[in-house]
């Protein structure tokens, strides 16, 4: 990603297909900062540009060895389970 990114005002409006048939155009543009509002038949569909600064990236198995499953995890008690069986 550039170090720097411009900010603009107002979003550029633009229709869905010129901005499908200039995807990778429009997404170094997004890269770069630039937000868009996308359009089809005049009413506002969609809105994309960079995402906020909140935004965390996810560590997949960050929590590996730290959950535990209690043993009985998969087992009912036995009044819930008669109460189950007695509705059928």
């Amino acid at each position: 990603m550039p170090q720097s990114r411009q900010q603009t005002s107002a979003p550029r409006r633009v229709g869905v297909r010129e901005f499908r048939g200039n995807l990778m155009s429009f997404l170094k543009q997004v890269e770069d900062g630039q937000r868009f509002v996308l359009t089809s038949h005049h009413k506002v569909v969609a809105e994309i540009g960079p995402p906020s600064k909140d935004i965390v990236a996810r560590n997949p198995g960050a929590l590996r060895r730290k959950i535990k499953i209690a043993e009985d995890f998969d087992s009912l008690p036995a009044d819930v389970l008669a109460s189950m069986e007695d509705e059928v």
